[in-house]
């Protein structure tokens, strides 16, 4: 078996563990278009998942959630330091292969994000709310590609953004942030009308989009308090629209 297919199955059975743990019970179901439908309610309305759907349009994917609240309106509470920062999130996780977006091959679930977090700012190439500063707009939402993998230092079940070991040097995407875990920061806008999220994503190479699954999930996530390996672990699952993360999803 593949890395990558033992990946799956351990990271299957880790996030269907923290949504149990979540306490939401969910029902899903595929629609002829693709996509998928999620019946159960979150906490927060703007993280309660309503459906969701990935298309292709030549060689791009869009990715769309939508919610029963005003998407984006909830974001975490600045505590003034990196450790321990939280991290709010809208998760595709993604059949895609991790080498598509520039990482090395087989690292594990690669996953489209779209992320605010108030006390550090991931995405050092670009000044997106126009202050003049690269530095100061991790509170905006905006856009990643993130492996994901088991991490139980993260705790019993738990899942982390796959953490870059001392002294190794992976093959890492261009716009890469320079943090020591298989994290991307691309340059890509992100619009949040009304309840609905949608990121239009060009690639490459268009023959990499074919028969992809996906599937959707609102998250938190939080730096480790000694802001090391794991640096960056999955705490909450606020909302999934499947039950096991079975990728029900197919891009149209």
């Amino acid at each position: 078996m593949r890395l990558s297919s033992l990946i799956l199955v351990s990271t299957l059975t880790s996030l269907s563990t923290a949504c149990s743990v979540a306490g939401h019970g969910h029902h899903v179901h595929e629609n002829k278009e693709g996509e998928i439908h999620d019946k159960a309610d979150a906490t927060m309305a703007d993280l309660d998942i309503v459906h969701a759907r990935v298309t292709r349009d030549s060689n791009a994917l869009v990715f769309h959630m939508h919610v029963s609240g005003k998407a984006g309106e909830t974001r975490p509470t600045a505590l003034g330091t990196l450790a321990s920062a939280e991290v709010f999130s809208y998760v595709w996780p993604t059949s895609l292969d991790s080498s598509v977006v520039g990482f090395e091959p087989d690292q594990g679930i690669l996953a489209f994000a779209v992320t605010a977090h108030p006390d550090f700012d991931d995405t050092p190439l670009y000044d997106e709310d126009g202050s003049g500063s690269k530095d100061d707009d991790g509170y905006n939402w905006h856009s990643h590609w993130v492996v994901l993998a088991p991490g139980d230092a993260c705790g019993p079940g738990a899942l982390k953004v796959k953490d870059i070991p001392d002294g190794e040097s992976p093959r890492v995407p261009p716009t890469w942030p320079g943090l020591p875990i298989l994290i991307d920061s691309p340059d890509i806008p992100v619009s949040m009308d009304a309840a609905a999220v949608a990121v239009r994503v060009p690639f490459a190479d268009a023959t990499e989009l074919k028969d992809v699954q996906f599937d959707a999930v609102t998250a938190g996530l939080q730096v480790n308090a000694n802001v090391h390996a794991p640096l960056l672990c999955v705490r909450d699952v606020f909302d999934i629209a499947s039950d096991d993360l079975s990728l029900p999803g197919r891009v149209q």
